[in-house]
């Protein structure tokens, strides 16, 4: 028994070491959605990822649904930055309260630590909250372990936002 306990953790070793280690809040940018930086708070604990949108609306185009909304990058970013893109979906979120609601899905590029990859992103009201975005585990999951004695451990994103 005491054999098996050593080569499962030899195992988590090995993939954590593969792995590169992020702090609890990182840099990174939404290529698609035209943002080259947005500060992101990565929780394990939360499932998915969350934007924060000031305004939201859904519409027809082509027979698919699109979301418009509205968002500010950051604080200290007075200007708006407008977004069109295809909804992936409606599901149910339960937050940190409890509380269940239904939120509009997409699906975007996110450039984190030299990796540029697809994540499912819900969109919210977060006005309240001090970054924009929420990093759920879904999105860290086999790319990144989080260490939350770190913070900011990569630098600032260096793609340019692409048209959206």
């Amino acid at each position: 028994m005491a054999d098996l306990i050593k080569v499962d953790l030899i195992k988590a070793d090995l993939v954590n070491a593969s792995l590169i280690t992020l702090g609890w809040r990182e840099r990174l940018s939404l290529p698609q959605l035209g943002i080259s930086m947005l500060k992101a708070k990565l929780d394990t604990g939360a499932r998915s990822s969350s934007l924060h949108v000031d305004t939201l609306e859904s519409f027809q185009r082509d027979g698919i649904t699109w979301l418009r909304f509205t968002m500010h990058t950051s604080r200290r970013q007075p200007a708006d930055v407008c977004c069109e893109v295809p909804a992936l979906d409606r599901r149910t979120v339960t937050d940190t309260g409890g509380r269940r609601t239904e939120r509009w899905f997409i699906r975007s590029e996110l450039e984190l630590a030299g990796q540029c990859f697809s994540v499912d992103i819900n969109l919210t009201d977060r006005r309240h909250m001090l970054f924009p975005l929420l990093l759920g585990r879904s999105a860290l999951n086999g790319r990144f372990s989080v260490d939350p004695s770190l913070s900011y451990t990569q630098s600032r994103p260096h793609l340019m936002a692409t048209d959206h």
